[in-house]
């Protein structure tokens, strides 16, 4: 450990381990650590057993199986088959270690009539929507077309839509008129906002919001998600391998004991159990970095174990279920997603669901109930509530680069953005996403 390296990584999170595997990939010589002796940190896959431990309980009743066959993951999180971590898989090739199956529905629920709803995203699907009105579903259905014909470079596609307007400039310019359930599933289920005023979001934004959701739902036609068999823990054990196949030093079960710095508040290296890796660039999750972070909210999530599928998600055998913001009176939406033994995660007859949302009051627990509430009798709940961390510190000057805590959302764009985000400020450049050139005779 006492050698010199381009970047010390610590924690073994998700982002912290693409991250590790991107920048072994450009040819920097790499130290991963992590204090604990298991990889995924916060987004760990446990087994049964690890799971009632985990959040302080006895173990688990007779009759479930036996514990290796659970896998579930303390924050699970879905991803888009066209969406960025995808193209990052395959342009590392780190798809060799995973198998991924397709997600059978993405649902949405309306207030009006406590309703679960499939979310229409192509204009084939929009006539057999029980989401809109006949005229509506007309309207929409032109919309949606319009997106997947818009190209900036083509004039004759834009109509008038223009690189200023915001989202409801555009749909004025557009003249489409919906009502504001229809506004909330377009923003919050298809485009995947989670901000109340998405509106003023940037109209082209939006389009490519929807341009990827309907881009990725076009792979396998069910939903635009995917989720690996036997859970997300082998996620970062991937790029973990990716990384160690590229020259990169993995190390688990090591206390961090100091970051050091220079007279100029670059950071130098970074010492464990007395020995100090040199270095002039370390990534970390928020944990490590405590004095260099600030607080932005709490999540707070409820992992279900269940015997049945979601109701009237048509028995689908996984799913993710988005609860608008606007439809439960809240400021932040509700999450659901549910996995079953489709996904080797657990026994067969079993299911598990995640609720997870913004904290916006006192009682956490209780803000989850409308989402609860749709799962129908539920075996067994295991709540937690967590900070939510943001980076505070100048990255560039310090040298110390952090991820942002992973938030309510059960899929994997803000992750991206993250990974995205730190990649750049650390080399300046974005992540080449293009596949790659496969050689000949391969």
């Amino acid at each position: 450990m006492d050698e010199e390296y381009d970047c010390v990584v610590l924690g073994t999170g998700l982002t912290e381990c693409i991250l590790s595997g991107l920048l072994s990939v450009d040819g920097k010589k790499v130290l991963h650590m992590d204090r604990n002796d298991y990889y995924g940190a916060d987004c760990a896959s446990l087994n049964l057993e690890q799971l009632y431990q985990h959040f302080g309980e006895e173990k688990p009743p007779e009759g479930m199986g036996k514990p290796r066959q659970w896998s579930v993951d303390l924050v699970p999180k879905f991803l888009m088959a066209d969406g960025t971590l995808v193209k990052i898989l395959l342009k590392t090739d780190v798809t060799r270690y995973l198998e991924f199956k397709s997600v059978e529905g993405s649902y949405v629920y309306r207030a009006k009539g406590n309703k679960v709803d499939k979310v229409p995203a192509t204009p084939g699907e929009v006539f057999s929507s029980k989401l809109m009105g006949l005229w509506e579903k007309n309207s929409f259905k032109k919309f949606l077309q319009f997106v997947i014909d818009f190209d900036p470079s083509n004039p004759k596609t834009t109509k008038g839509v223009t690189d200023s307007m915001n989202t409801a400039e555009m749909l004025k310019k557009l003249k489409y008129s919906f009502n504001d359930s229809t506004v909330d599933f377009v923003g919050h289920a298809i485009a995947l906002y989670q901000e109340a005023d998405w509106l003023q979001r940037p109209g082209i934004e939006t389009i490519n919001r929807i341009k990827l959701y309907g881009d990725s739902l076009a792979h396998y036609g069910k939903s635009p998600y995917l989720y690996p068999l036997y859970g997300l823990g082998d996620l970062p054990q991937g790029f973990a391998r990716l990384s160690a196949i590229y020259g990169g030093t993995y190390m688990l079960n090591k206390p961090i004991q100091e970051i050091t710095y220079g007279e100029d508040g670059h950071v130098t290296g970074v010492k464990s159990e007395d020995e100090v890796a040199k270095t002039k660039a370390v990534i970390g999750d928020p944990s490590y970095f405590m004095d260099k972070v600030k607080k932005v909210g709490r999540v707070v999530r409820c992992i279900c174990i269940l015997k049945h599928p979601i109701p009237n998600t048509k028995d689908a055998a996984s799913c993710q279920l988005i609860i608008p913001q606007n439809q439960v009176n809240r400021k932040s939406d509700i999450y659901i997603s549910c996995v079953s033994s489709a996904h080797q995660v657990c026994p067969k007859g079993y299911y598990i669901a995640l609720v997870a949302s913004t904290v916006e009051t006192d009682v956490p627990e209780k803000e989850l109930e409308p989402g609860l509430g749709l799962l129908g009798e539920i075996e067994k709940k295991f709540y937690s509530v967590h900070d939510l961390y943001e980076p505070s510190n100048d990255s560039k000057k310090e040298g110390v680069f952090i991820s942002k805590s992973y938030d309510a959302s059960t899929h994997f764009q803000t992750i991206c953005a993250d990974v995205l985000r730190i990649y750049k400020e650390m080399t300046g450049g974005d992540v080449d996403l293009k596949p790659k050139k496969k050689e000949e005779g391969q």
